[in-house]
């Protein structure tokens, strides 16, 4: 007999993967092996599952790729130090761990020489794309198996052929999907699909379990968060998992966002995401302190370039690493104390403790006293920065407005 090929199956433990597992071992001869990618969104009891399940499939072997701090250290990292959030909303929360977790499983895959590559995305979203996009180029020439998007499986096949095959676990259609990291919970499905409407309080994962106020500091050295609430943190990871604790006791970090797919649809998807909405709205607040006016234009500038190429799968763009570079120099001096208020549902920005303070200006207060120049000095600023204007409206009378 032949060998049985090899398939590497991006397994999520939901109904879509948990088919392709169990299709590909039973019916089409494929020797499976399930590998979870987890970027931060799946507990202990979640991954003992996902491996027990896993093997009751029929794959032949089953592994966690923990993929959380090479996540922060490749990309959100980057994502904070460019405070970036798609249209000015979404903190880009599955679409960038779907390029790492894609980049997992072709290093995987790579290294126990498969031959394919399964995943279970549907041929409406972006996922798609992010995921044969990151095989077709960490692993050329290995074969994409993509059951329910070919075969344009419903729900009520996938669910019909487990049972059949006795796997009894329940895949109950749900009104809502959910996608949950370490940067954010999405929320698909229910009222989303309607414009006109919001998500009820029913469809968040967090609710508000405090209801006083709470003061929030957290603490940066170049851009990175060192401290929260004076505790020390050298671990990353750890120090946003403590910020999402403390917001999400207030249901922080609730909103929806409507923009432009790959694939060029309009989309939408409700989140909840308090310590991306904490994290990058105090890393803000220190910039503003902290950097020039042109740091922060330019700054800005490339940052939206970042999210935009995070979000439409071009993580692998030459230039990427090139926008990396100049965000990092960026941070050399934003060091410091952000203080924030948090409160059910909300929160607001108090202010800074830091070092590199640019308010903190010797030559004067803005709008109480100047020290650096006079009154005289001051009136032929102005009168020559007005130069261009009374040259133009001198030549355009009828032009004045």
């Amino acid at each position: 007999m032949p060998d049985k090929k090899k398939v590497v199956v991006a397994f999520s433990g939901g109904l879509d993967t948990s088919y392709t597992v169990m299709k590909l071992s039973h019916d089409m001869g494929y020797e499976v092996y399930a590998a979870c990618a987890n970027t931060g969104g799946f507990s202990p009891e979640q991954l003992k599952q996902n491996e027990e399940n896993a093997y009751k499939l029929g794959a032949k072997e089953y592994v966690t790729l923990d993929v959380t701090h090479e996540y922060y250290e490749k990309s959100l990292k980057y994502m904070i130090f460019g405070n970036v959030l798609r249209n000015n909303c979404y903190p880009i929360s599955v679409s960038s761990e779907r390029i790492f977790q894609a980049i997992a499983i072709a290093r995987y895959a790579k290294q126990i020489g498969a031959d394919a590559i399964a995943h279970g995305s549907t041929g409406a979203g972006n996922d798609q794309i992010r995921f044969d996009m990151t095989f077709l180029v960490m692993a050329p020439g290995v074969e994409i198996i993509t059951l329910t998007r070919d075969q344009a499986l419903s729900r009520k096949e996938e669910v019909d052929y487990l049972n059949a095959h006795g796997f009894k676990a329940d895949f109950a259609k749900l009104k809502y999907s959910y996608n949950v990291g370490i940067w954010g919970t999405s929320i698909c499905g229910g009222e989303i699909l309607d414009s006109a409407q919001g998500l009820p309080e029913e469809a968040y994962l967090k609710h508000v379990t405090r209801q006083d106020e709470s003061e929030l500091r957290i603490e940066f050295s170049k851009g990175e968060i060192v401290a929260v609430n004076g505790e020390k943190y050298d671990d990353k990871v750890a120090a946003i998992q403590k910020i999402e604790e403390l917001g999400a006791a207030y249901a922080i970090g609730r909103d929806c966002n409507v923009g432009d797919t790959i694939i060029g649809i309009k989309g939408r998807v409700g989140f909840e995401a308090a310590a991306p909405k904490l994290i990058i709205e105090a890393h803000r607040m220190l910039e503003k302190y902290t950097l020039s006016k042109w740091q922060q234009y330019w700054k800005d500038q490339v940052a939206n370039w970042y999210g935009m190429f995070l979000h439409e799968s071009q993580y692998l763009e030459p230039v990427m690493p090139d926008i990396e570079a100049m965000l990092t120099s960026s941070q050399r001096n934003v060091n410091g104390t952000a203080i924030l208020k948090l409160r059910p549902l909300g929160f607001e920005c108090v202010g800074v403790d830091s070092p590199d303070d640019l308010l903190k200006s010797k030559l004067g207060e803005y709008g109480e006293m100047q020290r650096g120049w006079t009154a005289d000095e001051a009136k032929g600023f102005i009168k020559v920065l007005s130069t261009p204007l009374r040259v133009y409206y001198g030549i355009h009378k009828d032009e004045e407005r």
